[in-house]
This record gives C-alpha cells, structure tokens and sequence, in this order.
C-alpha cells in the first residue's frame, strides 16, 4: 500500500466507533446486453444526501430481489426506457419507444414487494410510472397519442438536462408542496406518464397541461413519484430539487432506526381474531388481501407475536347455547394448535419466556386467547381447562350481557356488573393464572372486576373514550384504575373506536397511544390491533404496517426503551405476574 493510502487507513483506524452507519438505498437503472446503465447524478444526489448508494442489477432471480429487499433501507426507480404495456394487459401502440423487458418485470415486482415492505420508495419520471403501475394504476403509452386534439406542453424538450422547461402546481398542503412549494420549475423529458394512480397512491401535482407531475401515498406511506428529473440539478450551485433526495434519506434513516428497535426488542399485538378465517381455509404461510395477519405480514411489519382470539359471539343463555360455545370453544383451539404446528415460521406461546427463544429461531409467536367467557358456560371447570389447552386471557363478555357479566354494548344491565358466577369466575381465573380481561365489558363490571381480581387486569383491545366516545373506549378514569392496579390498556385499531367522525387512520391511534400514556403512564399502554376482526385504519390496515406505527412513535418522542414497553413489554410482564401468581393445586 502507498504512503498516501496507508495514511488513510491509519486516520480511519486510529478511533472507535470511526463512522456512522448510514442508510442504504437501491437504485433500479437501465441495462442492456453487456452493460448496467445508470446516470451518475442519481448516485452523486444520494450521496450528498447523506445515504449510501448501491445499485440493484435486474435480475429474473426472485430470491435474489428479496434479498435486496432485505438489505435496503429506501428505494429510488430511476429513470429510462419506456414501460412494456403487455404487463399492464394492454397492446403496444406505434408511439411507444424502447422497451427493457427484463427491467420492467423485476421493476414492477420489486415496487410491490418494497410496497408491502413499507420501504420508503422516490420515483422519478420513469419511476412515478413503474409505481403506479405496479401499485393498480396505468400508464399512457404516449400523452399525445391519447390527448390528441388537446394542446399539450412539451414535455421532451431539447434542453440541457438541468435547465427548468416549464412550471409544476402542487396541491396544498401535499408532500411535494412542503418540499418544493406549491409552485416551481422543472425540467421535462418524458412522453409517458401516469394515466391513472390507483387506489394506493393520489395525484399532487400537474402541468397546466393537466398532465400528472407527482403522485404521494393515500395510506400515509413513505412514497413519493415524480415525473422530471431532479437528480440532473445535483452539480448546479444552488440545487432546487436537493429537498427530494434528503427527503428520501430521511425516510430512509427513520425506516432503518424502527427496524434496528424491531430487532432488539419483542413485538407483540394482544388481539387478532384471525381464526375467524379458518373456515374459509386460511393459510397463513400465503399472503392473501382478505387476511390482516399471516406470515408475510408479520414479517413484513416486523411483528414478533400475535395474540390469536378465540371469538364466540353472545347468543342465548340456554343450556344448549352454553354446550354449543363450549364445544366451538375446543373446536376452534383445536384448529389453532394444527394451523400453527403445520406452518413452518410459527409456534404456539404459553408464557413470556417462550416469546425470546422463538424470536431467536426466527419464528413467529402464537398466543392462545378466548374472547368472551360464554365459553366457560356456568361451568367454572372450563377455565383450568383452557388454561392447559394453552389460554392466556379470557374476555369476560363480548356484545351483550352472559352468565358472568354485563357488556358495555348491548347490555340489559342484567347483573349490575358481575354475577355472582363472574364473581368465581374472576376467582378462578386468578387461581389459574388466567389474565381477565375486560375489553367489552360494562364500566359497572370493570370496576368490580378491578376491586375483586388480586392481580392485574388487562384490556387486550380498548381505546380512549376521551378522543373517542364510544362506550367501548376507557375513560381516562378507567385508565387511571387500570394503571393503580398494574394492569395495561391495549389500544385498538377498530375506526368506531377510533374516531366518531371521517376516515380514521394511523394518526388517529397514535393520538390515542399518545393520550394512554399520558393519563397511565408508558408502563401501563400496549397495542391490541383487533386485526381480522374489523380492525385496521388507513396506514394500519393490517400487520404488514406496524412498523410505520414504530416511525410515527419515535417522531412523536418515545424512546427505545418507551417501545420496548408498549410493544408487549407491559403486557407480558402482567401475563408473566399473573401466571406466577397462580395456585392451581388449592
């Protein structure tokens, strides 16, 4: 090694830690037969953006692309030849220029797959349209093919490259718009562009032509596609489009930073009501639309565990109606215990300590709860029973007062609160190391559920009446019992829940954890989704997107050891005091 080198080397060994880590972005780019082609401004704009760029050579080799997947932390799609219409089901008309069959296949699987991975993605001009087309938009062909008899700009002008050709409208209040302003000046070389953005992405942007300029996530997702190129201003003095790029590193560092947390920490959801989907022949190692929990979503949202529901709905409390929920009761734990054991990637959890060594396989985690004691009938029995099958909560109720309790919908006021049967019932929850839990429950039963349980009590899928004012929300009273006594408010995703009025979406329960835990405390809130049972807002629409739940919560200020917690720490820790606490020999 020269002089000159070895100094070098000897700088950047001479102190610890002697950087840091930066993020890293794949970029897509053009090839042909011999070579990969990829203009250097996009590198160069990445790199002065402070991330590291790395190029993601096509490949018909899908293990390969999930691969880079798994090693990005940010997605740019450059720009290039034009999109082949067969893949959109359409046939070519003459304008079309030059196709790159191997690039547009790998492009348009690879945005999908980046999609459900919520890595944050920046399409320019070629990209905007590889993303939505891939995302269930279209793509015209050529605009003046499909406009003919409209006067459009020029928008594949002679120009040099970094020389702003025509002006750009934002829509108010848009990504692109706090970016760049509501107003600016691009430079255009494309005769393609997006016809239509599809359900996942909406337009913020025209030409005064009318032609789509920007596009951003309708789903609060980290997506943002373009139309010029603002990689071909990165030498100019005062770069105007430098915002995008840092932008992307950014999104790029927050995405990198909540799935190094992801690692260190165990992630758990306290209600998914996923064996409802049995019956339709769930499986959970296929990724379908009509499942919020499976395995690729899990792992796609960078969830550990899933606390699976046995759900029965309230019906007549008759013998027969008592035997009947019984026997569905064995039968559905019956039908978890085979999905889980014949899923390769899943275990079925019985306690806290299970929960790190399946972490550590790689697998994930499979709690057992039942959700409304209808199941247990009149006769108390069942409870140590389930508690063997491998139960770890019990919902006292569901919609509609039962043999044990009144609920907070539908109720009659039958009991007051507990029967004297839920009275046992509580009892002998305690004594078996079963969590109660009070999710649809009546205040009247809450509280005296509060005062008779001699551990803590959970709510595995409840929300915050004061943002909310649905009965089946806490009060910040209840939340201020719940906490005195040790217990955890599990905030839920179901939108009635949620918000009274409008689309509820991701900013709505992080409004809702954020109020938890300033009313109880960071010890004393967790996440309880209600997923495959109604639950999920937009941007939390199934357990794909959790981790974008982690980046919201980090900006909001919770620290590593604040997510830790509310990520399954505080209710493993009550699960764990509950079932050291138990007596099962009395």
């Amino acid at each position: 090694m020269g002089k000159e080198l070895d100094q070098q080397y000897r700088r950047l060994t001479s102190r610890f830690p002697n950087h840091e880590q930066r993020p890293v972005v794949g970029i897509a780019g053009n090839s042909d037969a011999t070579n990969y082609l990829l203009n250097r401004d996009y590198y160069d704009s990445l790199l002065e953006a402070g991330v590291v760029p790395v190029i993601l050579p096509p490949t018909t080799s899908h293990a390969t692309m999930l691969s880079y997947l798994d090693l990005i932390d940010g997605l740019l799609l450059s720009g290039g030849s034009d999109i082949n219409p067969v893949w959109l089901d359409e046939d070519p008309i003459p304008q079309l220029h030059s196709i790159n069959p191997l690039r547009d296949g790998f492009e348009l699987l690879l945005t999908r797959m980046a999609y459900d991975r919520q890595i944050p993605m920046l399409g320019i001009c070629r990209g905007i349209q590889v993303m939505a087309a891939s995302l269930g938009g279209s793509v015209s062909q050529d605009i003046y093919a499909e406009n003919a008899g409209r006067t459009l700009l020029k928008h594949s002008q002679d120009a040099p490259r970094p020389t702003a050709t025509h002006l750009v409208k934002a829509e108010e209040g848009s990504l692109v718009a706090q970016l760049l302003g509501e107003t600016f000046a691009v430079n255009s070389f494309h005769h393609q562009a997006v016809r239509e953005c599809g359900p996942h992405l909406r337009v913020s942007a025209v030409a005064p032509d009318g032609i789509i300029e920007a596009v951003e996530s309708t789903e609060y997702k980290s997506m943002l596609g373009i139309q010029w190129h603002p990689e071909s201003f990165v030498h100019e003095i005062q770069n105007p489009m430098a915002p995008l790029f840092m932008w992307l590193a950014d999104e790029a560092r927050s995405f990198q930073a909540a799935k190094r947390i992801h690692q260190s920490i165990q992630t758990l959801d306290s209600h998914c009501d996923t064996p409802m989907l049995f019956a339709d022949g769930y499986n959970p190692a296929v990724r379908q639309e009509r499942a919020c929990v499976d395995l690729h979503k899990m792992t796609e949202g960078h969830l550990d565990a899933s606390v699976w529901a046995v759900y029965l709905p309230q019906k007549e409390l008759t013998d027969d109606g008592r035997a009947s929920a019984v026997a569905y009761a064995d039968k559905q734990i019956a039908a978890v215990k085979k999905t889980v054991a014949y899923a390769k990637g899943m275990q079925l959890a019985t306690t806290p300590k299970d929960l790190p060594r399946i972490k550590r396989m790689g697998d994930k985690a499979i709690f057992m709860g039942i959700e409304n004691g209808y199941a247990i009938g009149t006769d108390l029995s069942h409870i140590a029973r389930y508690k063997k099958e491998g139960i770890v909560y019990i919902t006292l109720c569901h919609n509609g007062d039962n043999d044990l309790c009144d609920s907070a919908m539908r109720s009659a006021n039958t009991h007051g609160g507990l029967s004297e049967l839920g009275r046992k019932a509580v009892a002998e929850m305690n004594r078996c190391g079963v969590m109660v839990d009070l999710s649809h429950a009546a205040e009247s039963t809450f509280y005296d559920a509060l005062r008779l349980s001699s551990v803590p009590v959970v709510c595995s899928h409840s929300s915050c009446r004061a943002i909310c004012d649905h009965p089946r929300n806490l009060t910040d009273e209840q939340l201020k019992a719940l906490a005195e006594k040790g217990g955890v408010a599990q905030i839920t995703f179901y939108s009635g829940f949620v918000r009274k009025e409008g689309v509820a979406t991701i900013l709505d329960i992080v409004e809702h954890i954020m109020h938890a835990i300033s009313v109880c405390g960071i010890d004393h809130v967790g996440i309880g989704s209600d997923f495959d049972g109604d639950g999920g807002v937009v941007g939390l629409a199934n357990a794909s997107e959790m981790i974008n739940l982690t980046r919201l919560l980090l900006r909001e200020g919770l620290s590593v050891a604040d997510l830790r917690k509310l990520w399954g720490g505080n209710f493993l820790r009550v699960m764990d005091q509950i079932q050291k606490a138990a007596h099962p020999a009395d």
